[in-house]
């Protein structure tokens, strides 16, 4: 029987009856899982990017459930109320990729002891489309995966990359590592960043609901990356690149606005993916869950279909 932990349903937002639990991890790190278990159709395993938290993703439960899915999301080590290897709470930090796969082997045991109906699918956002990609090529039996602006590249000049990993290496052997990355620091950037320009989202109903849950429960935020974690997520993005794509069905949905990050290496994996197929959104930025209602309803149709073609 797993622990039941903080959920902040009024800001969530999603089905009626969702619920978290505290997970620990095989490493003993002590995750938290969100569980919306309304839908007879299957299960979405929901992987967040950077810096977000279950609560984000209520409203994408919601739009799952009216469509017949339980969803179980997950705040990685390091985000949320999960908890941080840094005693600086805002610093978004991990030594390897490897232990979000910790934390991703624990969501599914809890998604199998809490009973959530099959087949299971994948939906990954940004940092969460990394690590689903590593899952698929790991070969964790999932019937289809929805991609949303994968991080499988980190959005920077071509120059700055070799330069990004020398530096990193270089401060971590001085004992650096957990300095936050230039240019970043301790504030999380839907907190700090206005509405007009931002790189998240043109919809600013949504923006004012990702707003309100920071404001309402600041232990939710994050801030920005250390160098040890960009180091990491960068030699993720490198080894991932050199792999072939996985025998699943698959789409990649990409705002052609999208700044935050490289979507080079998706455009090029998506090419070679005998089952994928690549989803552009005219004028979406990087949160193509969290744009306005045609886009997010395009994109739960067309997952769904996805699902149910492969049911």
């Amino acid at each position: 029987m797993s622990e039941e932990a903080p959920f902040f349903a009024d800001l969530a937002e999603g089905p009626a009856g969702g619920r978290a639990v505290w997970l620990h991890a095989s490493d003993g790190v002590r995750i938290r899982a969100g569980i919306w278990a309304e839908g007879s159709k299957g299960t979405v395993v929901l992987l967040p990017g950077r810096t977000e938290c279950i609560e984000k993703y209520g409203r994408a439960a919601r739009s799952l459930g009216q469509r017949g899915y339980a969803v179980i999301a997950v705040d990685w080590r390091g985000q949320g109320i999960a908890d941080h290897a840094l005693p600086d709470r805002m610093s978004g930090h991990v030594g390897h990729f490897e232990e979000y796969q910790r934390d991703l082997d624990a969501l599914l045991a809890e998604a199998d002891r809490a009973g959530l109906p099959g087949p299971r699918y994948l939906i990954g956002h940004s940092m969460g489309g990394c690590i689903a990609l590593r899952a698929l090529v790991r070969g964790i039996g999932f019937r289809a995966a929805v991609f949303s602006a994968p991080m499988w590249g980190i959005a920077m000049a071509p120059w700055q990359r070799p330069l990004a990993l020398t530096v990193s290496r270089i401060l971590m052997a001085m004992g650096q590592g957990r300095r936050y990355v230039p240019g970043t620091g301790a504030t999380t950037y839907v907190l700090d960043a206005a509405f007009e320009g931002n790189v998240l989202t043109k919809d600013r109903e949504m923006w004012d609901y990702m707003r309100a849950q920071l404001l309402a429960q600041p232990d939710l935020a994050l801030g920005g990356p250390s160098l040890v974690w960009l180091h990491a997520a960068l030699a993720e993005c490198r080894n991932l690149a050199r792999l072939p794509s996985p025998d699943v069905p698959a789409i990649c949905a990409i705002g052609t606005a999208e700044r935050v990050i490289d979507t080079a290496p998706a455009h090029l994996r998506m090419a070679g993916w005998a089952k994928g197929q690549l989803d552009l959104y005219p004028g979406a930025e990087h949160e193509i869950m969290m744009e306005g209602p045609a886009v997010r309803t395009r994109f739960f149709d067309r997952a769904v279909s996805l699902f149910e073609a492969n049911g």
